[in-house]
């Protein structure tokens, strides 16, 4: 049986229309009865077939991974090696944050000096208060020393030239980057809660599949994403706009 077979058998036995699952997965009727007819053109392409299988696959309530293995052994990637699209020729690093505890460490240092010179200095009167036995001795009261620490923060602007691109999902997407010529930088799937960092230097187009899902900043500033399935973005880093599109 074929993909398109599945899917359809599957949604007649879910009891759905092509119509309810079109609301489902905001995927155009008329891609999801070309996708049940065998017919993956009006997708736009295999990254964008295998995002579309998956989601129709899971609201219909088959297992989507047999389906998209089906369809990469169906279609087989062109020309392009697998290292030019998940190492990227232009500068796009991902980045790891990076926790810092700095100035607990500097209040922490503080505390331990002040307090080892009032131990020093109580313990050198007592010993010389001790050496005069007509003196009646008194407790000495010392307060305890009082160190506030107010966290600096830091809003660090982003290199001149340079796109920070941070992106969030709440639920699975997909992410690529392309050159102006049209070369694949980029592609790979983000899953539900993670949170990837990339830093363009050069101008590049970004899609994101399920748009709806994502979080996205730029240099900060956060995008609004449009409800359609597959959003592509402009990123321009030596514009005073980087981002067009949406």
């Amino acid at each position: 049986m074929s993909i398109g077979d599945t899917l359809a058998e599957a949604r007649r036995q879910a009891g759905l229309t092509i119509t309810e699952v079109s609301q489902q997965t905001r995927i155009r009727e008329s891609i999801v009865r070309a996708i049940e007819q065998g017919d993956f053109s009006p997708c736009g392409g295999d990254f964008y077939a295998r995002g579309h299988i998956r989601s129709i696959a899971e609201v219909v309530g088959v297992d989507p991974v047999p389906l998209i293995r089906e369809y990469d052994a169906e279609h087989p990637p062109g020309s392009m090696r697998a290292s030019q699209i998940f190492e990227p020729a232009t500068p796009i690093k991902i980045r790891e944050p990076r926790n810092l505890h700095l100035g607990r460490v500097l209040a922490v240092a503080l505390l331990a000096v002040i307090g080892f010179g009032a131990y020093h200095l109580v313990s050198t009167h007592a010993s010389h208060n001790s050496a005069t036995p007509a003196a009646t001795i008194r407790p000495v009261a010392t307060a305890k020393p009082k160190v506030t620490t107010t966290p600096v923060t830091h809003k660090v602007a982003p290199p001149k030239n340079e796109a920070v691109i941070k992106l969030t999902a709440t639920s699975d997407c997909w992410v690529g980057f392309n050159s102006p010529s049209g070369q694949s930088l980029y592609q790979g799937t983000v899953p539900a809660g993670q949170t990837m960092t990339w830093d363009l230097k050069h101008p590049a187009s970004m899609v994101i599949g399920n748009p709806p899902g994502v979080k996205l900043t730029v240099n900060g500033h956060t995008q609004k994403m449009s409800s359609v399935n597959v959003v592509t973005l402009s990123i321009d880093p030596s514009s005073k706009t980087p981002v067009k599109g949406g």
